[in-house]
């Protein structure tokens, strides 16, 4: 089972607000497979997406990876039946979402493969008591205001090995502070600087992550169909 969730912190009540993405499911909801379109859809592509790219950037089955906003398990299947057991962690601030996790793993018959989940708003992967190898935030970075951004870098930034690598997804805009609207190809979203779905400039991210002791390198393209871009993050 999932680690005891924490409490909600102001900002996670705030981003309720904002996203659909915090609405809390029920047992039935879970068990109907409302989380699957919940989180963006496309559940059976954006997996596959997620280990295949992983898999191009080095990740072998003997690695720690962290799945931060790792939602229900989306790529998460894919990773926990690709690594050795026990090598999966995933974190996320939506506790349902962990618990339909839960329910995917069992559904997949992967439940005995050691994957540990836990509910946490405040990006603690401390809790999980390793050092990751690899890391990914995928479609979490494009729903978070820039304090929170903030705060996952730092968080993950302690948990990863000195030569490890996070890699986080993005809306990409062409400069600062860039406040008109922007409609990505593919995929026809469109995003603010304001308001989720949030978009950021490279040399945004670049800044955040010096702050906390990270290198920024674009990976830029990497095939997402709905135009998301890839940032990959090391420690200095």
């Amino acid at each position: 089972m999932s680690d005891t969730p924490e409490r909600v912190d102001p900002s996670a009540a705030t981003m309720q607000g904002v996203n659909p993405y915090w609405r809390a499911l029920d047992a039935d909801d879970i068990r109907r497979g409302h989380h699957r379109g919940m989180i963006g859809a496309m559940w059976d592509d954006m997996g596959a997406l997620q280990l295949a790219f992983m898999r191009r950037e080095g990740l072998q089955p003997f690695h720690r990876l962290l799945d931060v906003g790792c939602g229900s398990l989306r790529g998460g299947l894919h990773f926990v039946r690709y690594l050795d057991k026990g090598r999966y962690c995933g974190i996320d601030a939506n506790a349902s979402l962990v618990e339909a996790g839960h329910h995917e793993l069992a559904l997949a018959g992967l439940d005995q493969r050691g994957a540990r989940l836990a509910a946490d708003v405040n990006f603690d992967v401390g809790r999980f008591g390793v050092e990751f190898d690899y890391a990914i935030a995928f479609s979490v970075v494009t729903h978070l205001f820039t304090d929170h951004i903030q705060a996952c870098l730092k968080r993950v930034r302690h948990a990863l090995a000195q030569n490890g690598t996070f890699y986080v997804t993005f809306f990409e805009a062409p400069d600062t502070a860039h406040l008109d609207p922007i409609t990505h190809a593919p995929g026809e979203i469109t995003t603010s600087y304001t308001q989720d779905p949030f978009h950021q400039s490279f040399e945004e991210l670049r800044t955040l992550g010096e702050r906390v002791g990270l290198r920024a390198r674009l990976i830029g393209d990497f095939g997402h169909p709905r135009g998301q871009r890839m940032a990959a993050f090391s420690p200095l």
